[in-house]
């Protein structure tokens, strides 16, 4: 996805509020100003942290958001697991509690609130227009043999474990694999991340190879593109992976909230607003 003027603008007054270095800033300008056709906004904020480390600057840590919203959700686990199971379809339901649980983000929201975030729960449905995509998503699952999910947030990812217990259930016959980010960005997912909530007991977890927050092919790792060549469905979850991976030529699922105004605009949906999308090769 080409990264749009406001996204540009969004990223650059980011970086003006956490971290005001005129010379940090003067290159995180620069960068911007200069960006190609193709550079997305993950990558772009993976060039900042290479700026950062060269001028021994250090990036804001997540732990302790991280570890407060994987308690939240694993607290909540049973719970969901339970409504999940006693629903009409429980691999949809799960689908939707995973694509709720992308509400936690530190790196696009100002602020992740809790009671807003199990609101959501309440509200969780797919609008008509995505029941077909939802039909396709099933039809190839029942035809492929290995299936993707690319990960995004902690908290996010215990729910995405649930979800995987479900695909296991409902598609035994599919070679499940989570992908994580390749290194600590934002309050993004990693393979210490995976073990902790016990996601590497769903599926076989991989890194991506890079810490940046979305999915850029040539900063992965030889494993994780193999993944993702050969993998036969592919589900992306979060706004990053939607903008880095989108218009490569590639069949994907994306399924995300749209929690800035740049998202809920190009897709005319309101804040909030959850997308199961399908982009054919």
């Amino acid at each position: 996805m080409k990264m749009s003027k406001e996204c540009a603008d969004c990223l650059y007054d980011k970086e003006v509020r956490d971290r005001p270095d005129p010379g940090y800033l003067k290159e995180v300008r620069r960068l911007i100003d200069e960006r190609g056709e193709r550079d997305t906004s993950p990558l772009m904020v993976y060039r900042f942290s290479q700026v950062m480390a060269e001028r021994g600057m250090r990036p804001r840590s997540f732990q302790e958001d991280k570890r407060r919203y994987n308690d939240l959700v694993l607290g909540l686990e049973d719970r969901f697991r339970e409504r999940i199971r006693t629903s009409p379809d429980p691999l949809r339901t799960a689908l939707l509690y995973a694509r709720v649980g992308n509400y936690i983000d530190f790196g696009t929201l100002e602020s992740v609130d809790e009671e807003t975030f199990l609101g959501l729960f309440d509200e969780a449905d797919m609008r008509p227009e995505e029941e077909k995509v939802y039909q396709s998503f099933l039809s190839q699952l029942a035809e492929g043999e290995r299936f993707l999910l690319v990960e995004d947030n902690c908290g996010e990812i215990v729910l995405d474990k649930l979800f995987l217990e479900e695909m296991g259930r409902t598609f035994p016959h599919l070679t499940l694999q989570a992908m994580v980010r390749g290194g600590e960005v934002l309050n993004d997912v990693t393979l210490e991340d995976a073990v902790q909530t016990g996601l590497d007991k769903a599926a076989r977890v991989i890194s991506s190879g890079a810490a940046l927050p979305g999915t850029v092919y040539a900063l992965m790792s030889d494993e994780a593109r193999e993944a993702l060549d050969r993998a036969d469905v592919i589900l992306a979850k979060g706004q990053g992976n939607y903008e880095s991976l989108s218009g490569e030529g590639r069949h994907i699922f994306y399924c995300f909230l749209c929690k800035c105004q740049y998202f809920a605009d190009r897709f005319r949906v309101p804040r909030l607003t959850g997308m199961l999308i399908e982009e054919r090769a």
